[in-house]
């Protein structure tokens, strides 16, 4: 389409290898499920740097007691440990702090149980690090925490990012690109509600795979010139963009599982998460658009070379897919 969505994916893919390998951007993780008795199952998730935990330290509320917390282990990607914490009174009130969290690029997701079988999730950041334990989470603070983490995922998502970006290589007209990306929203609305509420179960692995093929699949159509392009593709991409929209829900469903979902409020949690992921979307597609048309006022010649600058950006956009496609699936 344009130049400016051509500079925009060559800085999504020099970012993308970054991004793969550097942990130290990954979430931090804490878990607190709850035992009964006052007891909690602490599991404490740190990102790797450089072969060490990232500089973090959980604080409990005030009234809990650890019992004996052990040196984090590495399992491949983050430093884990796990222990049995005493809380008297329960967590309800209390204070729980990520120390160091202010100085890191990463954010940490709370997931804890004010009673076993209660679960509530809560994000800090490094300009939120603490936050103190409600009695019960209210309707707009579960709204507000899985909004934020639908979007929080869609933009960290660079399949995602990617697929939705070669449909905007892809389609020039923009009713048709809006009919495209609405039939993308719907699938992976149906199959992200479906896979979270249990009536869908797939592997993790090949769902990862297939999302990576799907882009590999537009890249090799943005590569070929218009008139050499998929039948179907060309004509009905609505089509396309639906059943592949289709699997990319069923990843969105698998971190969300990693997540977990609030007992009680399932419907609630869900609609909001996809309410994020949506926004997500949306926001990246106005961005992308909007740098677009900016810089096609300030270089004339960009709509002389769309074409050309189109197959050019198939490539890295194939590259970065067909390297992870070939990741997933030695990972099997």
């Amino acid at each position: 389409m344009t130049r400016g969505i051509f500079i925009l994916l060559v800085a999504l893919s020099s970012w993308l290898p970054l991004s793969a390998s550097g942990h130290a951007l990954d979430p931090g993780y804490l878990e607190l499920s709850g035992l009964g008795d006052e007891r909690w199952r602490v599991t404490w998730r740190v990102p790797d740097v450089n072969g060490r935990p990232m500089p973090i330290q959980v604080i409990l509320p005030a009234a809990c007691e650890a019992t004996s917390p052990p040196e984090p282990s590495f399992d491949g990607r983050a430093w884990v440990a796990g222990w049995i914490a005493t809380c008297r009174g329960g967590l309800a009130g209390g204070e729980i702090r990520i120390a160091g969290l202010e100085k890191m690029r990463t954010d940490t997701l709370v997931r804890y149980e004010l009673d076993p079988g209660k679960t509530q999730v809560h994000r800090l950041t490094s300009d939120s690090i603490a936050f103190q334990v409600p009695d019960e989470a209210g309707v707009w603070d579960i709204v507000a925490s899985y909004v934020v983490l639908g979007i929080t995922h869609i933009l960290e998502g660079v399949d995602h990012l990617l697929f939705v970006f070669a449909l905007l290589l892809l389609i020039k007209d923009w009713r048709r690109l809006f009919w495209t990306i609405t039939a993308f929203t719907a699938a992976h609305s149906m199959t992200l509600a479906s896979a979270s509420l249990g009536w869908i179960s797939l592997p993790s692995p090949p769902v990862e795979a297939v999302i990576a093929l799907s882009i590999v699949f537009l890249a090799y159509e943005l590569a070929r010139p218009p008139e050499q392009r998929d039948a179907v593709t060309e004509r009905f991409p609505w089509l396309v963009s639906f059943a592949f929209g289709l699997i990319h829900g069923l990843g969105f469903a698998g971190a969300l599982a990693e997540i977990g979902l609030p007992d009680g409020d399932i419907p609630l949690s869900l609609f909001a998460f996809n309410v994020g992921v949506e926004m997500g979307q949306i926001l990246f597609i106005v961005v992308v658009l909007a740098l677009g048309a900016l810089l096609r006022r300030l270089f004339v010649e960009v709509d002389r070379h769309s074409r050309v600058l189109t197959q050019i950006a198939s490539y890295p956009i194939g590259g970065v897919a067909a390297f992870r496609v070939i990741e997933r699936m030695t990972g099997f």
